[in-house]
């Protein structure tokens, strides 16, 4: 129980700041802005580069990966399904299905694997399922459906290649599979900028905190509502239903599955949100209902499969 409290306290203090430093003005009222602009364009870019640069990419083929996949793309169709249905639009859309299964496996999803399970490598083959395959998609998603559809066809097909983000993520990919080492001279200074990456998000959303409304108002009730039942509650379902059922997985393994796809929406969707100009608000609620709902769907997964 005590990595869920600790992890939890961790990204409460910073938002905090970040709605402290919001209420005083002191960025100035364009402070939102341009840490949302370093955070996608400079800090995670550099982030991921150096996360997937030295990981172990055979972790990709584990069942625990299939898992994670499976249970992504189920409650991601669901909310897919139900916006095309209701019509939300493609970006506000895609927002809506990464909040319903991108996990934060970073600042939060460490530091309960740390605490809960015994070992931070447990997160790596969600972490990297999210940098390598979900991030690049939803990006290029966001990018065609908004300016980036325009122009011709070469240049919408190579729109992965200009986005920072999915760029960072496919450059890592590719020295890790290289098995080249990356001198220290570089890495270190990519590494500081990385470091970044984090502070700069959840600052970022502390003070897009400040002046709201109460969540789960206006408009965006219902695909809030929706993205955080899924989240919640229908990924870690799902999840346990394959670990167990499909995949045969018990004990350790079993709660490593289910408590990674338990772990609340990720807070760099609110960037990516920010950044495109579309469902900043469901972002922004979506995260922070999830956030709390997961506590104790959280303490309940540990206690029942620990």
């Amino acid at each position: 129980m005590q990595g869920v409290l600790t992890g939890f306290a961790v990204i409460a203090v910073v938002i905090a700041v970040g709605y402290v430093l919001g209420l005083r003005g002191h960025l100035g009222p364009q402070g939102r802005e341009v840490l949302t602009k370093l955070a996608f364009h400079v800090a995670s870019p550099a982030l991921l580069f150096t996360t997937l640069a030295t990981a172990d990419l055979s972790v990709v083929f584990s069942s625990r990966l299939l898992v994670t996949a499976l249970s992504t793309a189920a409650v991601a169709g669901a909310f897919v399904a139900v916006g095309v249905a209701r019509r939300w639009g493609v970006g506000r859309t895609t927002i809506g299905a990464l909040c319903s299964g991108y996990v934060n496996s970073g600042n939060l999803g460490i530091p309960i694997a740390v605490y809960v399970l015994g070992d931070a490598s447990l997160v790596a083959p969600v972490l990297l399922f999210q940098l390598v395959l979900v991030t690049p998609v939803a990006v290029t998603i966001l990018d065609l459906s908004g300016g980036g559809a325009r122009g011709p066809l070469w240049r919408r097909l190579l729109t992965p290649l200009r986005n920072p983000i999915a760029l960072g993520s496919l450059a890592g990919v590719a020295v890790a599979a290289s098995g080249l080492r990356v001198p220290d001279a570089v890495m270190d200074p990519v590494t500081l900028i990385g470091n970044m990456s984090v502070p700069a998000v959840l600052l970022a959303f502390g003070i897009s905190l400040c002046g709201s409304t109460m969540p789960m108002r206006g408009t965006d009730r219902e695909p809030v509502l929706l993205a955080v039942a899924l989240k919640a509650v229908g990924q870690p379902a799902v999840a346990w239903a394959l670990a167990s059922g499909v995949f045969g997985l018990r004990g350790a393994q079993l709660l490593d599955v289910v408590v990674t796809s338990a772990l609340p929406a990720a807070q760099n969707l609110y960037t990516y949100a920010s950044t495109y100009g579309v469902g900043e608000r469901l972002a922004r609620d979506a995260i922070l209902v999830s956030t709390v709902v997961s506590v104790p769907v959280l303490v309940g997964v540990a206690a029942v499969l620990g």
